[in-house]
């Protein structure tokens, strides 16, 4: 499976490994999908093993945001390799999200 969750306390860690489109759609929206909706929780995007990124997880990442309380949430994109980093930075995402 390209995508596994794990939660502890307020904080949800999902891992994405591989491609990132939309054939992982369904996946990664069940990821997160059962939590609720509150700024209390933190979203952490491990994308270490993510080896490509489509414009189909651009608006899944838009998504969990959205479910996460927009600007009040807090997602974080970590150990995004410098292809991927580049595209969420061209994409503005780094406005959007905090990249680590």
């Amino acid at each position: 499976m390209p995508i596994s969750c794990q939660t502890n306390d307020n904080t949800i860690n999902i891992t994405i490994a591989g491609r990132f489109d939309f054939s992982c759609h369904k996946e990664f929206r069940d990821a997160y999908r059962n939590t609720p909706s509150d700024s209390d929780k933190k979203f952490i995007i491990d994308m270490s093993g993510t080896d490509y990124v489509d414009s189909s997880a651009l608006g899944m990442l838009l998504l969990l945001r959205e479910h996460a309380g927009s600007e009040q949430g807090k997602v974080v994109l970590k150990g995004c390799k410098n292809d991927v980093k580049d595209i969420l930075i061209v994409s503005n995402f780094d406005k959007l999200f905090e990249i680590s």
